[in-house]
């Protein structure tokens, strides 16, 4: 897709500097950039490689104020490079990202080799690709793409402008926000890791997993990633959650509002995860732990049953987790023991 600099301006609210006419059909790094290209510089650092570079365009921070004409910087009358000055230069370039390559291209319609319930009830625009299936009593909402292989049990809800890529699956009475996005071949809404020894012989039953999943707006699940439905009860993902790749969310979890989970980590059943909380690469929490708002868990981090971790804007390390702080004054500590021996 082609914009103009002066439209992409606007619409990330950005002040533009230099000529608004130019067009831009891509987005790259400084050091990839073509002519057609739209790049961002970070800090002022930055700017004078970005502005010898190929780019057609430039997001930049308020610094490039502070440069003159002489230097490369674009004014109204000149032909040098246009500027986008953004208070905050990454924030707008993932936007203008999002102009400039928007959801994947397909066609309104559902495809032939998809099988659909007659009860399925689908808003307009909606894209079924091909080789989907949709269970009774599903509510898809307008603008909402599915993806190759894709499998929707009954009762399922989705609502408007959703993406769901290749061979997702979603158990029955799911209930999906607007704007979800879903990568490719998570599974949302299957059965808790729930059973009960009978003690007597030895062997497991299966506890009752009948409860359901509810994914709130804006979220973005990564691929393969598994999230179960509750038990008795509900899981939630609150709004504008991002998940990574390969994340696993345990029956009855309740995840917090913009909450941002990495790849690997792993929540046992009935966690509950305040706002904004940030939790690294392959973190293990067990179960009915709460980790409160705010709260930043480490790489590799550990958290023990039944704890609660608490402190916004606190970074916590190691297991069991603990402060920063405190953590690496441990490690120091045994360090100088091991070098006594």
């Amino acid at each position: 897709m082609k914009l103009s600099v002066r439209s992409i301006a606007q619409s990330v609210e950005a002040q533009l500097i230099g000529d608004g006419t130019i067009e831009v059909s891509g987005i790259a790094s400084i050091a990839e950039a073509t002519p057609v290209d739209l790049a961002f510089v970070q800090d002022k650092k930055g700017l004078g490689s970005a502005l010898t570079s190929q780019a057609a365009a430039l997001i930049v921070g308020e610094f490039a104020k502070d440069q003159t004409s002489t230097e490369g910087i674009a004014t109204e009358t000149t032909g040098a490079k246009p500027l986008l000055i953004s208070r905050n230069p990454k924030l707008a370039f993932a936007r203008a990202a999002h102009l400039l390559y928007p959801r994947p291209d397909s066609q309104p319609g559902i495809h032939a080799s998809a099988v659909v319930h007659s009860s399925v009830r689908l808003a307009k625009d909606v894209a079924l690709s091909e080789r989907v299936i949709i269970g009774a009593n599903v509510e898809i909402g307008e603008h909402t793409w599915i993806g190759p292989g894709a499998v929707i049990g009954a009762r399922v809800a989705i609502g408007h402008d959703c993406e769901l890529y290749p061979n997702v699956t979603i158990y029955p009475g799911v209930r999906l926000g607007n704007r979800v996005i879903v990568h490719a071949g998570s599974v949302l809404g299957s059965d808790g890791f729930g059973y009960v020894c009978d003690h007597a012989t030895g062997r497991y039953e299966k506890f009752p997993q009948i409860g359901s999943l509810e994914i709130e707006d804006d979220v973005e699940i990564g691929a393969n990633s598994t999230i179960d439905r509750g038990a008795l009860e509900v899981t939630r993902i609150g709004r504008g959650c991002k998940l990574d790749n390969l994340v696993h969310v345990g029956h009855n979890c309740q995840i917090g509002e913009d909450v941002v989970i990495a790849a690997q980590t792993g929540l046992s059943g009935s966690v509950v995860v305040g706002k904004s909380a940030v939790l690294a690469g392959q973190v293990g929490i067990a179960e009915h732990v709460r980790i409160e708002e705010g709260v930043i868990l480490g790489a590799q981090s550990g958290v023990p049953s039944n704890k609660v971790v608490r402190g916004r804007g606190v970074a916590f390390w190691g297991t069991p987790a603990r402060p920063l702080r405190g953590y690496l004054k441990q490690l120091a500590v045994l360090a100088r023991l091991a070098r006594k021996e």
